[in-house]
């Protein structure tokens, strides 16, 4: 029998998969549907699932955003549940593409309708496309936990071990406690159930599971990740040793190991890891002085908006240690004017990376010194984020009211304060996200 765990410091968890009052199920149409409206549903859906991924990770983007395109994106998924039959081929014929948001989109319309038979189909993608993989684990997230009883009690049974990992997955995405299942996959000789089983411990706050999770730095395809489960369980010894080494193996970014080494690091042994990026990794190395939080910092970080390759990853370092809004403060400028960022228009251009710094705010140098010289003084912590010294309550207020990268911080500094206790998955929906915050909202 499955078992809930309450998320500490936010509303217990109600039990797991099991009736709860969720949003009113659609009532099937009198007439025929549309087919062209409900390929429209089907496509929409798809497409909002792919927006939603980038948004969750944006530096712009707070629970408010989110919420209105988390609305637009159940709004179509209603309209495919409405349509009945019509909408559930509309969603299968999507999976010709395999796409993570077609199959997410298949395999929630599969759930919300109680359909086995197309549940079974969309779960066969998973083995051999990654794409669907995610999308599946995408619409375990998803959907509200009355409809996932059955499935995830099948799943976590399942004797294939990737049937498993995807119920420890939904486990995993709903705060919920999988019970027998999750100690024997932390001993699993398969790579991607044991794998689901470290995200699941560390998740649940399973401290008492932390000498299997710790087992796991011996296996070098896992070793990152059990580095990562173990310190966000307590450990600060060879767990904390491994993390480091993994996180600084390269000058590349190494999210999400960076931002927990240099969190979870003692501040001294922080900084000289940083002062050998520098000069490797100049942006990284910037960027992660704002997961640091020393306001000692800031003038320099202040000095390096003067250069235009550094200029925004600074000005959002300085506003994850002073709490400082950009926009909102009129702290920003115009870009320059000869600035191409991104894929170019020439065909013969190979190279059509996305800016990694697209939405970030221009910082205008000189209005943010004189904004910092007027308030220096109040920055005295050993330790800053998003304006004040990271205590739960003020982590708590951050997860209510900062932007999306700055919740993510939240929530895992959250955690490195308490071990034990439950993370805050700031990808979740959104209206389950304000239920556990006590913030007004629907449930689900």
């Amino acid at each position: 029998m499955l078992r809930g765990r309450p998320h500490a410091q936010h509303a217990p968890v109600q039990a797991p998969f099991s009736p709860i009052p969720t949003q009113a199920e659609p009532a099937m149409l009198s007439r025929l549907p549309i087919p062209a409206i409900v390929q429209q549903h089907a496509d929409e859906a798809a497409h909002l699932r792919h927006v939603r991924s980038v948004l969750v990770r944006a530096p712009h983007v707070r629970l408010l955003q989110l919420g209105r395109l988390d609305e637009r994106l159940d709004a179509h998924l209603d309209g495919l549940a409405v349509a009945g039959a019509e909408g559930l081929a509309r969603a299968q014929v999507a999976l010709e593409q395999c796409g993570c948001g077609e199959v997410f989109t298949a395999f929630a319309a599969a759930l919300q309708a109680r359909d086995a038979d197309l549940q079974q189909r969309v779960l066969a993608l998973a083995p051999a496309v990654p794409e669907a993989w995610r999308g599946i684990v995408s619409a375990l997230g998803w959907s509200s936990a009355p409809l996932l009883r059955e499935p995830v009690r099948m799943l976590l049974a399942a004797a294939p071990p990737w049937q498993r990992a995807l119920g420890l997955e939904a486990c995993r995405l709903h705060g919920v406690d999988p019970g027998p299942a999750l100690a024997p996959a932390l001993r699993a000789d398969d790579p991607v159930l044991r794998l689901s089983a470290l995200r699941t411990a560390a998740a649940l706050g399973r401290t008492e599971l932390l000498p299997l999770v710790l087992a796991a730095l011996d296996a070098p395809p896992l070793a990152g990740a059990a580095a990562r489960s173990a310190c966000l369980l307590g450990d600060r010894g060879t767990a904390l040793r491994a993390l480091e080494r993994a996180a600084f193996a390269t000058p590349a970014a190494c999210d999400p190991l960076r931002p927990l080494a240099v969190q979870a690091l003692p501040p001294e042994q922080a900084r000289a890891q940083l002062r050998e990026l520098m000069p490797a990794a100049p942006r990284e190395a910037v960027r992660a002085i704002g997961w640091l939080g020393d306001a000692r910092l800031v003038p320099w970080l202040i000095e390096r908006m003067e250069d235009v390759a550094l200029a925004r990853v600074a000005g959002e370092a300085f506003s994850t240690i002073t709490g400082a809004d950009l926009v909102a403060l009129e702290l920003e400028q115009p870009p320059p004017a000869d600035l191409q960022t991104g894929p170019s228009d020439d065909p013969d251009d190979e190279d059509v990376a996305l800016d990694d710094d697209e939405n970030l705010p221009w910082p205008d140098p000189a209005r943010v010194q004189r904004w910092w010289q007027a308030r220096a003084g109040a920055f005295a912590a050993p330790r800053c984020f998003v304006g004040a010294a990271p205590t739960p309550a003020h982590l708590g207020q951050v997860l209510r009211t900062g932007t999306q990268r700055q919740r993510a911080l939240a929530a895992q500094l959250l955690v490195l304060l308490q071990p034990g206790q439950a993370g805050f998955n700031v990808a979740a929906p959104t209206w389950r996200q304000r239920r556990l915050l006590g913030l007004p909202g629907r449930g689900g």
